[in-house]
């Protein structure tokens, strides 16, 4: 299969998916309707990630950011605590690791008490699905006792291929499309993704 790489604009815009959910208090209890839309699990999932924070390694290529966010209920302001929060990613070559014991761009993290969780990886490149690369994509997989699993996926802004691309396209991903931001004076990159729970 063919691969090829991409280049990326960087965003100096803060963003926030929590600022696009209606919350309303009804009988003493916050309701909203930020509830993270779902997208495919794709065909690459593999139980059995390790716990780790950090995904990078010496021989890996790529662009490293840190990924991050926090988990919320459905109400949009209440955290989850031991949410277990699933990634998995190809490399700059459109690879994923689907066999090796490394598990290679692929964690697991639960989160802490205020909901919060944190990747460090790469920014993953483009596969040819069918025709059409792929935009650049990472896979999510959030599970928590008192919540609907989440099965989605998040795109980064101006990546060329999401206008293209069947699921990146779709009306429901628009708040799924990040930014990666230049969040201190050393460079870092940083891409936050909040996530909202259904309840069971």
């Amino acid at each position: 299969m063919d691969r090829k790489g991409f280049l990326m604009t960087a965003s100096l815009a803060a963003f926030s998916i929590s600022a696009f959910g209606n919350v309303k208090r009804i009988e003493n209890q916050y309701k909203g309707d930020c509830v993270t839309t779902n997208d495919i699990l794709g065909p690459f999932y593999r139980p059995g990630a390790p716990t780790r924070y950090d995904l990078t390694y010496e021989e890996l290529s790529g662009s490293i950011i840190e990924l991050k966010g926090r988990v919320f209920n459905s109400d949009c302001v209440t955290p989850r605590q031991n949410a277990l929060v699933e990634i998995w990613h190809c490399n700059t070559y459109g690879e994923y690791d689907n066999k090796s014991k490394d598990f290679n761009q692929r964690a697991k993290w639960f989160t802490n008490e205020n909901g919060e969780y944190a990747f460090k990886t790469i920014l993953p490149g483009k596969y040819l699905n069918g025709n059409l690369y792929r935009p650049a994509h990472i896979h999510y997989r959030v599970t928590e006792k008192n919540s609907k699993e989440l099965i989605s996926q998040i795109y980064f802004k101006d990546d060329p291929y999401i206008a293209e691309d069947p699921w990146a396209s779709q009306k429901k991903a628009e708040f799924r499309i990040l930014p990666i931001i230049l969040e201190d004076i050393k460079g870092n990159l940083t891409v936050n993704f909040d996530i909202f729970l259904k309840d069971k």
